[in-house]
């Protein structure tokens, strides 16, 4: 018996894995979207792949267009633009986000017919396609930082028959000329919401917002817009999207921080570095949270310790350091040095998420006013969440 070929990737291809990522179907407005707007047609010819070595390998559609097809009707993120210093690493500049976290986004929103929706940041077009298909051109507008990108997604929408309009400039500034908006989903990360989307946004909007730290990129608020110009909501455990431009530390380890002739304070820890700096999102998002502009990486090169979790902020005037030797994991030697203690504010940190039951992302809350953001702690670790309801 001759076995049939295998599928050729398409949107139903697409659908079906976003289905089995959200625990359900895809809502109809937005399965009929993603058939009628090919993901496909929104991508270059050459994208980037993970190597599994931690780095990114180029995939060219002339070359490998099975490969190339395969990633484009799958649910993952795909890196289309690299910039490549001089020695060698390739950090990506935009990519187009996984297709199950970009409707997981489009459910949160709760978009109805006739509501007018600003988009931050368009990238290749493929998010600002959708809304288009659902809502109608004119009700659609995306602004995008990046002229070339820009200029890439008006080229990409015309080619699949919409005309949102596509502005070229900062995000953080919104568009005023359109407003007021009564939806406006980011698909970069920000570490505060810029009050221009607040101003041009009605009473009772809603905003859609993945979130970051200098800790960690993690996690998306759901804003309500309150009749006052004020806002509050909840963060849901997904997404992590690149930091708007205008929002990312510059500081670096070795060029602003490290010199000779330091003293950094010597002590230990019985708190691992693993606890606050490993695979537990939830307790790297809660030390995000508690402890502003403090970023981490961690160094298997360094000759002095098996492995070494370093600390930096960023206004590059303190750092720290914890060590493990390889062997023990009760005690590990912490150096800190500079203004701030930084190695005492994150174990403080994890302190205070402990008290307060290890609660997951979706236990926090926040609330933005015109003094700042203030964040709700609303209690104990949580079951996993659920997915919502088409």
């Amino acid at each position: 018996m001759t076995t049939p070929p295998a599928p050729h990737p398409s949107p139903e291809t697409l659908l079906s894995q976003v289905a089995t990522a959200l625990g359900h179907p895809v809502a109809p407005p937005w399965a009929d979207a993603v058939r009628a707007v090919p993901r496909d047609r929104f991508l270059p010819d050459r994208i980037w792949l993970r190597d599994g070595a931690g780095g990114y390998a180029p995939c060219d559609r002339a070359v490998d267009p099975e490969r190339w097809g395969e990633a484009a009707f799958s649910d993952v993120p795909l890196v289309t633009q690299i910039r490549e210093d001089a020695d060698g690493f390739r950090e990506p500049t935009s990519s187009a986000s996984a297709p199950g976290t970009v409707l997981r986004m489009l459910e949160e929103a709760g978009i109805a017919d006739g509501q007018r929706v600003l988009e931050i940041g368009t990238g290749t077009g493929y998010h600002a396609a959708l809304l288009a298909h659902r809502l109608g051109d004119g009700l659609v507008v995306s602004v995008e930082v990046d002229p070339v990108l820009a200029d890439t997604a008006r080229a990409n929408l015309k080619g699949a028959g919409r005309t949102p309009t596509v502005v070229t400039g900062d995000g953080a500034l919104g568009h005023a000329a359109a407003a007021p908006y009564d939806r406006i989903i980011a698909t970069c990360s920000v570490r505060a919401v810029p009050a221009a989307w607040l101003a041009q946004t009605l009473p009772g909007a809603r905003l859609i917002v993945p979130w970051s730290t200098s800790w960690i990129t993690y996690g998306t608020l759901v804003l309500t817009r309150r009749a006052d110009g004020t806002a509050d909501g909840r963060f849901a455990g997904y997404g992590s999207y690149m930091t708007m431009r205008g929002q990312r530390a510059e500081s670096d380890l070795d060029r602003d921080l490290l010199r000779d002739g330091q003293r950094p304070c010597r002590s230990e820890t019985a708190l691992s570095p693993w606890a606050v700096a490993g695979e537990d999102l939830d307790a790297q998002f809660a030390v995000g949270l508690r402890v502003p502009d403090v970023w981490h990486s961690w160094d298997t090169a360094t000759d002095q310790a098996h492995t070494r979790l370093w600390l930096a902020d960023d206004a590059a005037a303190s750092w720290a350091s914890v060590d493990y030797d390889g062997r023990q994991t009760a005690r590990f030697p912490v150096r800190q040095h500079g203004p701030r203690r930084l190695w005492d504010e994150v174990a403080a940190a994890h302190r205070q998420w402990v008290r307060a039951g290890e609660p997951r992302v979706a236990g926090h809350g926040l609330t933005v006013t015109a003094e700042g953001h203030r964040v709700q702690v609303q209690g104990r670790r949580s079951p996993p969440e659920q997915p919502s309801a088409p």
